[in-house]
């Protein structure tokens, strides 16, 4: 008989995790974890330039942050307790 084995995951919202955060559970600089997502060295997030902004805007998805590195902070659980 096979064996199954069933992971229960988090509650993925989609939510977009901020670099501070991201940097804070890496034990990294936030500048460190930015140049990371812009060199394409992480998968987790996704830095864009609209027009002709010189900086860049990032989205770094809960579910994709904690792919690559096992962070998760369930925010649902914090809004509740609010």
């Amino acid at each position: 008989m096979e064996k199954k084995m069933y992971v229960e995951l988090p509650p993925f919202t989609g939510r977009n995790v901020p670099i501070k955060e991201i940097a804070r559970a890496m034990g990294k600089d936030p500048h460190y974890v930015r140049l990371a997502i812009q060199q394409g060295a992480v998968k987790f997030g996704v830095a864009m330039k609209v027009g002709d902004a010189s900086e860049f805007s990032y989205y770094c998805p809960d579910r994709k942050v904690w792919e690559e590195t096992g962070y998760f902070r369930d925010v649902t659980k914090e809004k509740a307790h609010a």
